[in-house]
């Protein structure tokens, strides 16, 4: 028999391969599951299990950023575009978010 709290979370979790690790990326804040207005700016946690990871990442998710007004004339292959495959799998569900890693140094 499977817990109801296994089958229906209650908060928003997201398993992830990024890399060839697995890891979990999640929010302590249930309104991500049951309102769209919550999406505006919000925290997602990530942790990948990993020796050199102590705790999780604190990160700042803002979807209505301005993503638009970045420099367009750089190639988007340069070192300056490359984002880590953490971000880009966050960009799958909320496109163009800005993401802000909150004093941690953003690992690929």
């Amino acid at each position: 028999q499977v817990c109801p709290g296994l089958r229906t979370p209650q908060v928003p979790v997201w398993l992830c391969c990024l890399s060839g690790r697995h890891s979990v990326v999640f929010s302590i804040n249930s309104l991500l599951l049951s309102n769209w207005k919550a999406e505006r700016v919000f925290c997602l946690y990530f942790y990948s299990g990993q020796r050199e990871q102590h705790k999780a990442v604190h990160l700042t998710i803002d979807t209505h950023a301005h993503h638009w007004e970045e420099d367009q004339s750089k190639d988007p292959s340069s070192p300056e575009k490359k984002r880590p495959a953490l971000e880009m799998a966050i960009r799958t569900k909320w496109v163009g978010a800005t993401i802000s890693w909150n004093g941690t140094d953003p690992f690929f």
